[in-house]
């Protein structure tokens, strides 16, 4: 009699297992949470825990367009790379976030969305980080840019071991130190070669200066300017004297 119990009461827990595990949905993404196995996209919706319910996560066009509707820019997500994506509705309108695995991937798919939604005044598209971020059906542009605002593209590197781009305090102060010395170097010969041009340049145009005043007189005295008396009869005013 106990172990007819016993079998009950475990067929029992694992039915409740199973009813369990049917009614909590399962996502298929690259990257969830390990927490509760929500995908991370989902969490960085604005206010995600408000719009969980309603948020729908996609992982390739049918998808999105079942709940969007059909939409030409949704033609232009390549989902083939592991692109996600999430959509959710909200007061400034329906916001869809597409995340792509890599900065290269998300910026060629950025010129042509640019592309797609010119123009289109109910649409308002901003590249985040490598999600690209749209708002359909927006009525007030102003704040459907303050729904995107509150979009945060935020990734954490964890390495299993040690970081190997980790700096220690010795070796940081010994690069910033010899920064500073390289710096000051810098600078002093910079301040010796700007003093060497400009004495070099006051010292040429001196010289020209002294030598078109030069090149101006009409006689040469070695009287350095002084009064001397004119006994050779060469200075210009010999013959007025003379007469």
């Amino acid at each position: 009699m106990n172990s007819s119990r016993k079998l009950s009461f475990a067929v029992l827990v694992l039915f409740l297992s199973a009813a369990t595990a049917l009614s909590q949905p399962h996502y298929e993404s690259q990257e969830v949470s390990e927490e509760d196995g929500i995908p991370v996209l989902i969490k960085h919706l604005p206010e995600w825990a408000n719009v969980r319910d309603r948020a729908v996560f996609a992982t390739n066009a049918e998808e999105l367009k079942a709940v969007l509707g059909e939409r030409p820019v949704l033609d232009l997500v390549d989902f083939s790379a592991g692109t996600e994506a999430v959509t959710a509705p909200y007061d400034a309108g329906r916001l869809l976030i597409v995340e792509y695995v890599s900065p290269q991937a998300s910026t060629e798919a950025d010129g042509l969305f640019s592309k797609a939604v010119a123009g289109d005044d109910t649409t308002v598209y901003r590249r985040i980080g490598n999600y690209n971020a749209f708002v359909f059906d927006v009525a007030d542009p102003a704040a459907a840019n303050l729904l995107l605002d509150q979009v945060q593209y935020e990734k954490d590197v964890q390495w299993l071991g040690a970081n190997p781009f980790e700096i220690s305090a010795e070796r940081a102060f010994i690069l910033r130190l010899s920064d500073i010395f390289v710096s000051t170097v810098l600078w002093i010969l910079l301040g010796i070669g700007v003093a060497v041009a400009g004495g070099a340049i006051a010292g040429l145009m001196y010289f020209r200066r002294s030598d078109r005043r030069r090149a101006a007189m009409t006689t040469f005295s070695d009287a350095g300017g002084m009064t001397r008396l004119n006994l050779d009869g060469f200075t210009p005013d010999a013959d007025r004297l003379l007469k």
